[in-house]
């Protein structure tokens, strides 16, 4: 069962992007309160990485216990571990390295400095988020815990961005990532976005998040929020496929949503 999509607009880009700051320390602490720790997936792009610079200059973000915070990404470039275009060092210089956090939470997914190819560095990553999985397993005491371990850790906040061309993650239009269904994370070549090389988590992993934020900003955007909003066939708008098991939340500026249906739009809170 996925939660029917919720948007909230900002006023602009600087605005949008210090709420969703403030919405995700707010959220980061309510889901510590209950199960003493927490797992974000983090997206890159202009939002994602202002997003990150938001939480680290905000007074509350010392409210989340960072320590017990997993990191994850959505996607990831498959270049050297020191290229600026990684997702993951944009993070570390926005966020990770002003905090106190666990490396061993920190989950990066391999660079060419590591792996032969882009596959390879996928099938690695599918493994460590088993790992993650079965650990939370066994630490897990509930009545309710389910009988054997999933294949992916739970992920109680995963941010996307959307492009011009409504990718989500590293799932391009028409290509075979958007169509997999069996594996959580992928291999991609020949991205039409350099660089051409990627790591990305499959639709059905991004879909067992808890709550998914699609964060979005920019007129060159517009079309594809309304698409993805209106219904269209994730193959084609794969920002049309994100549901998550309790939100879904569409988090974006006024540039961003001139082709939103109104009926979808809700002038909520930042921590509603």
């Amino acid at each position: 069962m996925h939660a029917e999509p919720r948007v909230s607009i900002h006023p602009d880009s600087k605005v949008l992007m210090a709420a969703i700051a403030a919405r995700l320390i707010t959220k980061l602490v309510d889901v510590q309160d209950k199960h003493g720790e927490a797992t974000v997936v983090l997206t890159g792009g202009t939002v994602g990485i202002g997003t990150l610079k938001a939480v680290a200059d905000s007074a509350a973000a010392p409210a989340v216990d960072w320590s017990r915070v997993n990191f994850w990404w959505g996607d990831e470039r498959f270049v050297a571990a020191d290229s600026d275009d990684r997702n993951t060092r944009q993070a570390h210089q926005a966020l990770l390295s002003h905090l106190n956090v666990d490396p061993a939470r920190v989950h990066e997914p391999g660079s060419t400095d590591q792996f032969a190819t882009a596959a390879e560095a996928a099938t690695a990553y599918e493994e460590e988020l088993r790992a993650a999985a079965e650990a939370e397993h066994a630490a897990d005491m509930s009545d309710d815990r389910p009988e054997q371990p999933g294949n992916l850790p739970r992920f109680d906040v995963l941010l996307l961005g959307v492009g011009p061309d409504a990718h989500i993650a590293s799932l391009f239009p028409e290509q075979g990532g958007i169509r997999e269904k069996s594996r959580t994370v992928v291999g991609v070549e020949n991205s039409p976005k350099p660089p051409p090389s990627r790591i990305s988590l499959t639709l059905p992993a991004i879909n067992t998040a808890q709550e998914i934020w699609m964060v979005v900003a920019g007129e060159d955007k517009a079309g594809a929020v309304g698409l993805a909003l209106a219904g269209a066939n994730p193959v084609q708008v794969p920002a049309a496929g994100p549901a998550g098991r309790a939100r879904t939340l569409w988090l974006i500026d006024e540039n961003a949503a001139s082709r939103v249906p109104q009926q979808l739009v809700r002038k909520d809170p930042a921590g509603a």
